[in-house]
Parts: structure tokens; C-alpha cells; sequence
């Protein structure tokens, strides 16, 4: 079984894909957005998985951006948005992985085609599913959504002046802001459906202080799986 905190991105980077909202659930992103039906991909993961030891249908879209600032300016701002899927067939000790940017029954039924290749013949036996928690260890919100673009660069301005102004020997502050939302959803062969939701923010600061010859370098970073608001308080 893929876990939850299994990460795909790397493999997934969609383009051009339609916006959506930071209160959109899961099925909403992976359903009712793309066109396909829940119910159709399910039975496409059944019928993929029939006689495999385990296996599923990982799905994920993910919006993420990057502000750096260094030398006293705005060096780059960043934005991209990623979607895709995984399917993954257990055969004993044979393991088949499928992928795509395309969310769609053609290339889910693509992928089916390609893992079904480690199966030989003989019929495995499913292995149960993990069980259900219901915690909720994060909140939903989408960090991205949660400040301006221009109250992002005027933090990191921000940072860059307050530093500035505790000491002279300060010669170069770089800083970053990060955030990242993503939303991921898991079909079990046995219609299982697992699905989480994962806001991401990260604040990093490094200073140089010189003194003559001397040049000192300090650094913190800060974040979590909440939204940006504890960084502007």
C-alpha cells in the first residue's frame, strides 16, 4: 500500500490545467474537473488488480509556489501547478507501476494494461486494506490563497529591513517563503478510497555579518501543515 505521505510529485507536472478553489474536496479535483467518473475508475482498479497480491490508484494535484528574496530585491517568485496518477500491481515479489499527467479512463486504462504484465497466469490474494482513522492532524486551507502576492514580497522586505537595522555588520540577508497545497486520493481494488488533503508552508532566513575580514553566517527556518497567517502576525 502507498502511504499517505507517499510523494509522487516529482513524477506528475501537468500543464495548463483548469484553476480550482481551495475548498475543493478531493473528488471534485480528480472527478468532476477532469470529466471522469468515480465510479468507472473504481472498476477500472478492480478490474486491473483482479488476482494481484495488493496494489491501488494514487491520484494528486498539487498547486505550489516560491518567493526569494537576496541583495536587497526580489530575486525570483515562482508558481506551477501538477497533477497525475500512479497505479501500482503487487504479484508476489513483482511489483508494476504505472504513471501519467493525464487524468483520464484512457490512461488509466493504459497504466492497467502495463502493470498487469507482472501477473503470471496464477491468482494472488488481495491484502486488506489499512483502517480508517478520521483524524484530522491538519487543516484544509490552501496557504497560497490565505495572502496577496504583494503582502508576501512586503514580508520578505520586512525581514530584510528589521535585520538590517539591528546591527551594521549586517552585510547580505537572503530569505525564502515557500507554500505548497496538495490533495491526493487512494482507490483500493476492494473500492476502498482513502483521501487527505495537505497544506505546506516553509519560511527560511540566512544573514551574513562581516567585521573587517570576519564574516559570520546565521540561519532559522520555520513552517508546517498550516496556512501562511503565523508568518504575518
Amino acid at each position: 500500500m502507498i502511504p499517505l505521505s507517499y510523494d509522487a510529485h516529482s513524477a506528475f507536472s501537468g500543464k495548463d490545467l483548469a484553476p480550482v478553489t481551495d475548498a475543493a474536496p478531493p473528488i471534485d479535483l480528480f472527478f468532476a474537473r477532469t470529466g471522469m467518473d468515480p465510479v468507472r475508475a473504481a472498476a477500472q482498479v478492480r478490474d486491473a488488480l483482479a488476482g494481484m497480491d495488493d496494489g491501488e490508484l494514487y491520484l494528486e494535484y498539487a498547486q505550489s509556489e516560491s518567493f526569494a528574496w537576496d541583495d536587497g530585491r526580489l530575486k525570483t517568485a515562482s508558481f506551477d501547478t501538477s497533477q497525475g496518477f500512479g497505479l501500482r500491481a503487487v504479484y508476489g515479489e513483482a511489483t508494476g507501476y504505472a504513471h501519467a499527467t493525464e487524468l483520464s479512463h484512457a490512461a488509466i486504462a493504459r497504466a492497467a494494461a502495463a502493470v498487469q504484465a507482472v501477473k503470471t497466469g496464477q491468482s494472488g490474494h488481495l491484502a486488506a486494506g489499512p483502517p480508517r482513522t478520521n483524524r484530522h492532524l491538519y487543516g484544509a486551507d490552501n496557504p497560497l490563497e490565505s495572502q496577496a502576492f504583494a503582502e508576501k514580497v512586503k514580508l520578505l522586505q520586512a525581514i530584510d529591513a528589521y535585520a538590517r537595522a539591528r546591527d551594521p555588520k549586517v552585510a547580505q540577508v537572503s530569505a525564502t517563503l515557500s507554500g505548497e497545497w496538495q490533495a491526493v486520493e487512494i482507490i483500493r481494488a476492494d473500492g476502498q478510497r482513502l483521501r487527505d488533503v495537505r497544506p505546506l508552508v516553509r519560511l527560511n532566513v540566512q544573514i551574513v555579518a562581516a567585521n573587517g575580514q570576519r564574516r559570520e553566517v546565521g540561519y532559522h527556518g520555520m513552517g508546517g501543515r498550516r496556512p501562511y497567517g503565523g508568518f504575518f502576525d
